[in-house]
């Protein structure tokens, strides 16, 4: 156990101050939303995901990996990837809707810079230091404002003027009751110590007994982002990492395994909720997508358009991103078609898509979120 001024971790939980003492209390939320990024980390192959079954180029571009695309029939054009079962009927149930030929603005296909892009919300890498969930903090309530990292850091998206805390299951054995006893009793009369103690151990009691896991199995994954969002007390924001989405080579079976994954989080985040799951949004998107032609080793390469994904009961009161759709401004999968002759040519802006979507379940003004959110977009 490493304690320190700023930076406390007790067996998994770590709770990073921004400026001074923060106050991370948690208090009950002024209202009931709630919203999940996951962040999907090495570029998720959208065109495996929601594939475009019905462009006439498909077939032949994908080779193999277009015998993936027998999953549920989204519209005439579309079909979604087998693993995502709990996807496709949150998709008939409107409460999932997928936009598909999106992109930021980063065109250089480079992981690390690609990832900074997105979380920052920046028109270049490295040009933000904060990210685009931390400063949309700044426009909720204070009690709408307790964030939460499943994450061993807090990752450059919600990094912002607003303290965040992360939980991260640990491999190490548990402090006992007696050793954080002790240590409560320690620190009861710091007064920078004691308020990040006290929130270190309360979010220690939310996770329960997950805590112990090792964070690879999508549905302990969820049920835990579900115990630490469901409490009167509990994060109102949350950002979940998953890697593994790199698929250079084997891709059909590797990706299955992460779509499966994925698909448990969702759902078991769904069932945890119960209820307030109407009243959620989760915004999963990647940092690029990969390319239209299937390499030498069965996989893909770095590309460029790929699909986000939104869930959530909130979306089944429509709106700019409404539940039982899949929006796209199709480009078409021939060769002259794509961009740069081998990527999915994005046509729309995944920021303006993920700030249509925040403004509409926050019921903020459109204009103010995207300045907010992407200044330079």
């Amino acid at each position: 156990m490493t304690l320190s001024r700023r930076h406390m971790l007790i067996s998994g939980l770590t709770v990073v101050a921004a400026g001074a003492v923060p106050r991370f209390a948690y208090a009950a939320a002024a209202t009931p939303r709630r919203l999940v990024f996951v962040i999907q980390r090495g570029a998720a192959d959208g065109l495996a995901i929601v594939a475009p079954t019905g462009d006439p180029a498909y077939a032949a571009a994908r080779g193999a990996l277009a015998e993936d695309g027998g999953g549920a029939s989204l519209n005439g054009l579309f079909t979604l990837h087998p693993a995502l079962a709990a996807g496709a009927d949150l998709y008939r149930a409107r409460q999932a809707h997928f936009a598909h030929a999106v992109a930021t603005a980063y065109r250089d296909r480079s992981h690390f810079d690609g990832q900074n892009v997105l979380e920052g919300g920046g028109s270049r890498p490295y040009e933000k230091s904060d990210g685009w969930v931390g400063r949309l903090l700044t426009l909720l309530p204070p009690a709408e404002r307790e964030a939460l990292a499943i994450a061993p850091a807090v990752p450059l998206a919600l990094r912002g003027s607003a303290p965040v805390a992360t939980y991260a299951p640990s491999r190490l054995p548990q402090a006992d009751a007696d050793l954080i006893a002790r240590l409560s009793a320690l620190y009861a009369d710091d007064a920078l110590l004691h308020p990040l103690w006290d929130s270190a151990v309360k979010t220690q009691e939310l996770a329960g007994d997950i805590g112990g896991n090792n964070g690879r199995n999508g549905a302990d994954l969820g049920k835990l982002a579900a115990s630490l969002m469901l409490p009167a007390d509990g994060a109102r924001v949350m950002m979940i990492e998953t890697g593994g989405w790199d698929t250079h080579s084997g891709q059909r079976g590797r990706l299955t395994a992460q779509l499966r994954g994925l698909d448990q989080l969702v759902g078991a985040l769904q069932v945890g909720l119960g209820a307030a799951w109407n009243d959620t949004l989760v915004v999963v998107a990647t940092e690029f997508g990969r390319t239209v032609a299937v390499n030498g080793t069965g996989g893909t390469d770095h590309g460029t358009g790929s699909a986000a994904m939104f869930f959530g009961g909130a979306l089944a009161g429509g709106g700019p991103v409404a539940g039982g759709m899949v929006s796209a401004d199709w480009p078409g999968l021939s060769a002259a078609n794509r961009l740069d002759g081998r990527d999915l040519k994005p046509t729309r802006s995944l920021e303006s898509v993920i700030g249509a979507a925040i403004a509409h379940h926050y019921a903020l003004d459109p204009a103010r979120v995207m300045q907010t959110l992407y200044p330079d977009a």
